[in-house]
């Protein structure tokens, strides 16, 4: 998966990474808080897709489509298609651009609109990655998890980052008899919860 990853999507992970550095050291780039995930977030979150069951794949949070390459590389692996939701209209126009340059269209499809008018409209999940505003995160494991296929799985990002703010539905997902789930401290923390 990552020994021959195409080199359109590694060109456009760099023009992206630098994008999110310049926007973090001094805001001047025309996005404003790309924030996305680092590499090393991105290889993990792909390498676990790629050991999901069947089932629907689902990314809520899609920014300029930095994570969604990671995850697009599980997704050709295993023949799968994600689905990625992004309210913010110029970051869809940079997603969409992302997606176009890659090639990667055939396995994932962007989404403009409000993931919570549309998750619960899947039957089955297997993979899903939350990387959006914070308030939100407890409504998208409401959602996700009751949709989540047995050894399916939800990642969600910030964990370390925002600790304290994300206290209580870490308790809330530890005290989950639906699921097990664990703080990997990789990039800025990752909830991992697996359905058992």
């Amino acid at each position: 998966m990552f020994h021959d990853i195409p080199k359109e999507i590694l060109d456009q992970m760099k023009v992206l990474e630098e994008l999110d550095a310049q926007d973090r050291q001094d805001g001047t780039n025309q996005i404003k808080r790309l924030r996305q995930i680092p590499p090393e977030t991105g290889k993990f979150i792909a390498i676990q897709a790629a050991s999901v069951p069947e089932g629907a794949w689902v990314e809520i949070g899609t920014s300029a489509g930095y994570s969604a390459l990671w995850i697009s590389l599980a997704a050709k692996l295993k023949k799968e298609k994600l689905f990625t939701y992004e309210l913010l209209q110029d970051k869809v126009a940079l997603a969409k651009n992302t997606f176009k340059q890659t090639k990667v269209t055939e396995v994932v499809e962007l989404v403009h609109g409000d993931a919570r008018g549309h998750v619960g409209h899947y039957e089955e999940i297997a993979f899903a990655f939350l990387d959006s505003e914070k308030e939100m995160y407890e409504e998208f494991y409401d959602l996700i998890v009751p949709l989540l296929v047995p050894g399916g799985l939800l990642i969600a990002d910030n964990f370390l980052s925002h600790e304290e703010y994300l206290a209580p539905l870490k308790a809330k997902a530890e005290g989950d008899e639906r699921i097990d789930s664990v703080i990997v401290p990789i990039g800025r923390g990752l909830l991992l919860s697996r359905k058992v």
